[in-house]
């Protein structure tokens, strides 16, 4: 075991699913193997996910079918978040209407809230996360009951999902028709906000997780919100051309092909008089440009590109496209 691979800096791994471990119901290339490993560096490993359609005994259940190791305790969702929300802000036994699937349902009557399905109940709030068999039906009905003035909490705002037969929409998607209809915004109980993560770190006792996530909108960013280490990969929404461009608070501290890479030392980027070299490859800003020397099927130019690119706007609120030059 080399002390120099990029995992063995860390205590636990928090892995996101959807895009990382898995696509759909299939597992991504060298995902389960590497997540077997981590025992061998003595890393814990955590599963922070913002899909609420599936009960942690579901998604356990799930990744063990594929060879992973997991339990339902490992498992941290947004649907668990989005309840604790609501039960923080409202009395117990306040009516919720649930606009998500049964795994939502179940976790809102457990923190002793009584679900309803329609706004003519008149629920104290709304809650909305993924469910691929949410009809309108339900949508007109939290649409009601927010413009109604029912307190409004998204598990997550995700517009885009990965799956096995490409990208469909995500449970922002489903937010944002809510909001089409009744004007506001909901509170967000997932990621990017930091609870979820510290929750998973506080049940794996560990201090120095690393988060690895293939979204910069949620992962990256949830990652910074918790001040933890986060990596980025290659296997689900996020591209090379996206990361670059990346603003301040979604960039990664490692850019990955997949899991696998965190079996690897990482290179050390260096920088003379602003030329940052990494391996072979090297790249300095000029202007809105970023010249290139190396392949761009070489992910070492990529980071480079991305140390140089970034020195150079270290602070900026909006994702920032430069053009790479070869």
């Amino acid at each position: 075991m080399s002390p120099d691979i990029l995992i063995s800096g860390y205590d636990a791994l928090l892995a996101d699913l959807d895009g990382v471990v898995y696509a759909g119901p299939s597992a991504i290339e060298g995902a389960v193997e590497s997540l077997r490993r981590l025992p061998e560096y003595g890393v814990s490993l955590g599963y922070v996910t913002n899909n609420a359609s599936r009960t942690p005994d579901a998604v356990a259940g799930h990744l063990k079918s594929l060879g992973a190791p997991a339990t339902p305790d490992q498992v941290v969702t947004s649907a668990q978040a989005g309840a604790q929300l609501l039960a923080g802000r409202l009395e117990p036994g306040s009516k919720v209407l649930v606009a998500g699937s049964a795994a939502l349902v179940s976790e809102v009557e457990q923190v002793g809230l009584a679900v309803v399905s329609s706004a003519d109940e008149d629920p104290a709030a709304v809650v909305q996360g993924f469910d691929p068999g949410l009809s309108w039906q339900i949508l007109a009905e939290a649409s009601f009951a927010v413009a109604a003035g029912a307190l409004w909490v998204a598990t997550n705002t995700d517009m885009t999902l990965p799956n096995d037969r490409g990208i469909a929409p995500g449970n922002g998607a489903m937010v944002a028709a809510v909001q089409a209809a009744a004007g506001g915004a909901p509170l967000v109980a997932g990621k990017p906000e930091a609870p979820l993560f510290h929750a998973a770190a506080e049940r794996l006792s560990a201090k120095r997780p690393l988060i690895v996530g293939d979204r910069l909108d949620t992962d990256i960013l949830g990652g910074t919100n918790a001040g933890m280490d986060t990596a980025a990969v290659l296997t689900g929404i996020d591209t090379l051309e996206s990361i670059l461009a990346a603003r301040t608070a979604e960039r990664p501290r490692y850019l990955l092909a997949d899991l696998r890479g965190i079996y690897e030392p990482y290179p050390e980027i260096e920088n003379t008089d602003s030329l940052f070299r990494c391996g072979a490859s090297s790249a300095r800003v000029e202007g809105n440009e970023v010249r290139i020397t190396g392949s761009r099927d070489e992910l070492d130019t990529w980071r480079a590109a991305c140390a140089a690119w970034w020195a150079a706007h270290p602070d900026v609120d909006a994702a920032t496209a430069p053009v790479l030059v070869d």
